[in-house]
């Protein structure tokens, strides 16, 4: 990481120095004296004065007055100066100084001497070269190839934009089902080729709240794109705007790491998933016979399998194939709802979104699939197989109120109580970590018990639920569960359970007289019964203070909505996609006249993206908690520098249209603000006045220090919460 992060600060002052270079050549091509030429703020660590030489500290004291034209002959009136604080450079030229706007010099090659036009030159050259080493870096990382995600769907998530928008041309060409779909390949956004899929991703980010965006989508097995019209909307974790999508998963099994203790761990997930005996690194090469590179061929063969097994062929790093039996999923119901939980600091609440699987209301518990080693839930005794009786004051939670639970206690203990082996088996308080956990992988009871979960009851939650014209989403009130009628009402069409009330920890026991003993039968029990509006079920009440567990025999009433609900419930695949590493491609030109137009589209891409942010951050689409400085660069460069070295040069292209933006916007004490009062002076003929370019100069100081100490802030909390 040491070195990573040597490479990028070596890689942001070469950005400095060009930028400052083109101030540089410029003011010397103009004529004007230059002074000094820095890298870095405050005092001088070491300097360079032709005549003079090198040596520690600056070289001004031994010299007369440069400013005045006094210099010993043979020696040069610019010094090439390191500074102590590496966060920046500049240049200084006899008549200029940024500090005091009535500084001025009236010697023929002074800064105030040299034709407007020609200051303004200097002014942008900066910037201007800022412009060219982006593109150069750009063509280079497209001569060379970079490793990137494709723009094609992976995960969609249920209710947002992306589930719910129909293809305006969904009719005619036979699709029935809403929304993207895994496996779909993005062809276009506003008319515009994503190059990958970080480009779906930023040019949903960067779009006007409350405005459609048109996406055109490739789809397997559909003759012709699909045209969509998707509204982002905020996401409550990034609060950026989003359509709730994700990268597409490819069909390669994590591979070996050289960490025996993470390879133990990554077999131990695949064993869950019925893929214990594959190799790592294996890929999935076929589907019940089906030649596939997508491990969404798994969804798509468990959906039309009817609940039967699903055979699928693996070939092995060293070419040998071996085929796995897996059982597919019995699909289970979903709903969302918005909460708050505290954020990474463990001091200030967010709004999250929790997800709650079901059966016409019926819930399971949140139950251990695995311990993480070393972590506090190790450490205090959790294991595998342990079903949740108790998280804080949350008794039997489902996964969504588990996570809540855990949340909601960041950077304190909690109390866990578990059910193992049929005792009840308290752990006493568990440290939650600040970001939130305490160290296992979450599952449920839905293939092992009947034991439920309650459904939310107080006003932290709110219910969201697919709008009726299937393009957004509506809210229900918050407090969903004040009373067993305005559960009703509130889950009508969705989960008829609801309304029962039933406590966290009941049991179901049979549906019409079948005995059940996992969520498969409650499904098609259900299923087969639900048409009779009016379904008997047996519930075994757990004990009380006041009385012991107790059996009742209850009644399910299903509306029309909730029996269409119940009976699109279809089958899914056991291995999720997001169990494989993600698709990758190599994103690289044909020819270097190829790369030169990949480079100029991605520069234009990235200065545009730039402008728009800041006009987001007006609109309130982005927040100023999303702007990085100084440290969360560097954070960002030693991420992307550990994939490779043109993901670096990639970073660094960036970052260089970035400076050139930020330097040229027309704020004081920076090069656009400048720019500004140059033009103003060729316009009326007459420089701003002193008085107006120091009032400016504290503003504009007091502007950028604010906004500098805010985002290292934020870059420094991120960094220690995350």
């Amino acid at each position: 990481m040491l070195f990573d992060l040597a490479l990028v600060i070596a890689g942001f002052s070469l950005i400095i120095f060009l930028h400052e270079l083109g101030h540089y050549v410029a003011a010397r091509w103009a004529g004007v004296r230059v002074l000094a030429f820095a890298m870095g703020f405050g005092p001088a660590l070491a300097s360079y004065r032709r005549g003079i030489g090198f040596q520690w500290g600056s070289s001004e004291r031994e010299i007369a007055a440069p400013s005045e034209g006094k210099i010993r002959p043979g020696v040069s009136p610019t010094e090439y100066r390191w500074n102590l604080l590496p966060l920046g450079g500049y240049v200084k030229m006899l008549g200029q100084d940024d500090a005091d706007p009535s500084a001025r010099s009236e010697a023929r090659d002074s800064f105030q001497s040299c034709p407007p036009w020609k200051r303004l030159i200097i002014i942008c050259a900066g910037v201007v070269m800022n412009i060219i080493t982006a593109a150069v870096l750009f063509v280079v990382v497209f001569l060379s190839g970079l490793k990137t995600e494709p723009p094609h769907i992976g995960t969609v998530l249920p209710a947002m934009p992306a589930a719910v928008a129909v293809a305006e041309n969904a009719a005619e060409l036979g699709v029935t089902k809403p929304g993207l779909a895994s496996g779909d390949r993005v062809l276009s956004i506003d008319g515009d080729a994503p190059l990958s899929f970080k480009d779906v991703l930023v040019e949903v980010a960067m779009s006007a709240r409350g405005e459609p965006m048109r996406f055109v989508v490739a789809r397997d097995g559909v003759a012709e794109p699909l045209r969509f019209s998707i509204t982002p909307q905020t996401d409550p974790m990034s609060r950026l705007l989003a359509i709730g999508v994700g990268p597409a998963a490819g069909n390669v099994l994590p591979g070996p790491s050289g960490d025996a203790e993470r390879d133990t761990a990554v077999k131990r997930v695949l064993g869950r998933y019925g893929l214990g005996d594959v190799a790592l690194a294996s890929e999935l090469v076929a589907v019940n016979g089906q030649a596939t590179d997508s491990p969404y061929a798994l969804t798509a063969a468990a959906a039309k399998s009817g609940g039967s097994p699903v055979l699928a062929t693996f070939r092995a790093p060293d070419g040998s194939q071996q085929e796995v039996t897996l059982s597919s999923r019995a699909e289970l119901d979903t709903a969302r709802f918005a909460t708050r939980v505290p954020g990474r600091s463990g001091s200030s609440l967010v709004d999250a979104e929790v997800e709650t699987e079901h059966v016409a209301g019926l819930i399971p518990v949140l139950r251990v699939e695995s311990v993480e080693p070393g972590t506090a839930a190790a450490k205090a005794g959790l294991a595998g197989g342990d079903i949740f009786v108790r998280l804080g004051d949350t008794s039997w939670p489902s996964r969504s109120e588990g996570i809540v639970a855990i949340r909601s206690h960041a950077g304190m203990p909690i109390e866990v109580v578990v059910l193992r082996g049929g005792e009840t088996l308290p752990l006493g308080d568990v440290p939650v970590s600040k970001a939130g956990t305490i160290g296992f992988i979450p599952g449920t009871t839905e293939q092992t018990s009947t034991l439920l979960a309650a459904w939310p009851s107080s006003g932290k939650f709110t219910l969201i639920a697919p709008g009726q014209d299937g393009a957004g989403r509506a809210a229900t009130k918050d407090g969903i569960g004040s009373s067993p009628e305005v559960m009703a009402e509130v889950l009508r069409g969705i989960a008829p359970a609801a309304a029962l009330a039933l406590p966290a920890g009941s049991r179901l026991l049979s549906i019409a007289g079948t005995p059940v003993s996992n969520f498969e039968q409650i499904r098609a029990a259900l299923q087969a019964h639900a048409t009779s509006r009016r379904v008997p079920i047996e519930v075994e009440l757990p004990p009380t203070v006041e009385a012991p567990a107790q059996k009742v025999a209850l009644t399910l009433e299903f509306d029309r909505a909730a029996i269409a609900r119940l009976g699109n419930l279809g089958w899914a695949s056991r291995v999720p996609a997001e169990l494989f590493e993600m698709r990758s491609f190599v994103l690289k030109a044909s020819s270097p006249g190829a790369a030169l137009g990949m480079g100029l589209h991605e520069t234009r891409r990235v200065v545009l993206q730039t402008y728009i942010t800041f006009a987001r951050l007006f609109q309130g689409s982005v927040k100023v908690e999303h702007l990085k400085g100084p440290v969360g660069i560097a954070s960002a460069g030693v991420q992307l520098a550990d994939r490779g070295l043109i993901w670096l040069l990639l970073f660094m292209g960036v970052i260089s249209i970035n400076l050139a933006v930020v330097n040229f916007l027309p704020l004081p004490i920076v090069d656009g603000g400048h720019a500004v009062f140059i033009i103003y002076e060729m316009i009326t003929g007459k420089p701003v006045s002193v008085a107006v370019q120091n009032v400016a100069a504290v503003a504009g100081l007091a502007l950028i220090g604010s906004l500098f100490l805010i985002v290292t802030y934020n870059d420094i909390a991120n960094l220690i919460w995350r």
